[in-house]
């Protein structure tokens, strides 16, 4: 009997653990996001069609600069919109005055021709200013093509969209860390 519980018990956490998996394809450049009682994300960048904000991404990424950070804007209404992190205060700030601070670089837009579709993963800039971009992004919940031609998309979640789904504010990522294809990287 207590073998059949174990068994039953891994059967049913197995599609889970599953889920929180991503094996880059060679070339591939990829973030992991662990979501501190969320679980893992993993975001495939666009190096090729966006190579001035991934290079700048994965630079802060490797450097720890996300680590610890919150997500300080989730818009769910009227309906599902996006998640947005990228904010250094909101590591110790107060998550509703989050938002406002970077790196201090300015990524000009590139036009990769990605849609604004669910899980699509955007470079934050001022309203009136498309070459703007530094380290906030967002990660859609549901189409937004009004953003089209407006934001360098330079990544798609390609796993752990029930992961973002479930993103609230001032969840905090615990870690990202950078996977590499075999192989020269794109």
């Amino acid at each position: 009997m207590r073998l059949l519980l174990s068994l039953l018990l891994v059967f049913l956490t197995l599609p889970k653990a599953l889920s929180q998996i991503y094996t880059p394809k060679p070339g591939e450049s990829v973030l992991k996001l662990e979501i501190e009682g969320r679980g893992n994300l993993f975001i495939l960048l666009h190096t090729t069609e966006a190579p001035k904000a991934t290079a700048h991404i994965l630079s802060l990424a490797k450097s720890g600069f996300y680590n610890g950070q919150r997500f300080h804007s989730v818009v769910r209404s009227p309906k599902p919109f996006l998640v947005q992190i990228g904010d250094p205060n909101s590591k110790t700030g107060s998550i509703s005055s989050a938002g406002g601070s970077g790196s201090g670089a300015r990524i000009p837009y590139e036009e990769t021709k990605f849609k604004n579709l669910v899980g699509a993963v955007g470079l934050v800039r001022n309203l009136n200013d498309k070459d703007s971009g530094d380290c906030q992004f967002y990660m859609l919940l549901d189409k937004s093509s009004f953003l089209d031609g407006n934001y360098t998309v330079f990544g798609q979640v390609v796993v752990g969209l029930d992961v973002l789904k479930k993103i609230q504010r001032g969840d905090r990522v615990v870690a990202v860390t950078v996977l590499r294809g075999p192989g020269p990287t794109t």
